[in-house]
């Protein structure tokens, strides 16, 4: 699969959310054959929900949407790293690989102390060693990070 492609698109739900208000991150579902079967975008503001995001939200919805066996094969896009609510979200829903961006530790650095993201400074891989599922975990992609960055550009107060 082209993960940069992905990425990007992920990247782009990232900017629409920012767009509406929302924290600037992005997921995109990609099926087993490369189609985007789903894509959600942080909506904390939209939704009057801390726990709104986009990663959570995908993996909620696909698996009301789709079966376990369907979702094993699907790789969620995610712009940067699953913070440690979204990653056992991901697990419990059974999607079977995960693609990211950027380190949930760049995010923490240009995040700082900023309230609307108190970032956990934790890998998904260290939450999924701990479970029992061998879900794979590609990440991070160094050429894709200026633009996944540029979306955060401004927004957060550190």
């Amino acid at each position: 699969m082209d993960h940069l492609k992905y990425l990007l698109a992920a990247n782009e739900v990232a900017r629409r959310a920012r767009e509406n208000g929302n924290t600037p991150f992005g997921a995109v579902l990609v099926d087993e054959n490369g189609n985007i079967v789903m894509e959600q975008g942080n909506a904390e503001k939209d939704l009057h929900d801390a726990t709104a995001h986009a990663e959570r939200m995908l993996a909620s919805r696909a698996s009301q949407a789709f079966s376990r066996e369907f979702l094993w094969k699907c790789t969620l896009y995610t712009t940067f790293e699953p913070c440690c609510m979204c990653t056992g979200a991901i697990y419990w829903a059974n999607i079977g690989r995960i693609v990211y961006g950027v380190t949930e530790e760049k995010l923490l650095q240009m995040t700082g102390a900023d309230d609307k993201n108190p970032t956990f400074n934790i890998s998904c891989r260290t939450i999924l060693a701990a479970g029992q599922k061998k879900i794979e975990v590609l990440g991070p992609f160094p050429e894709i990070g200026h633009a996944v960055e540029e979306v955060h550009r401004g927004f957060w107060n550190n």
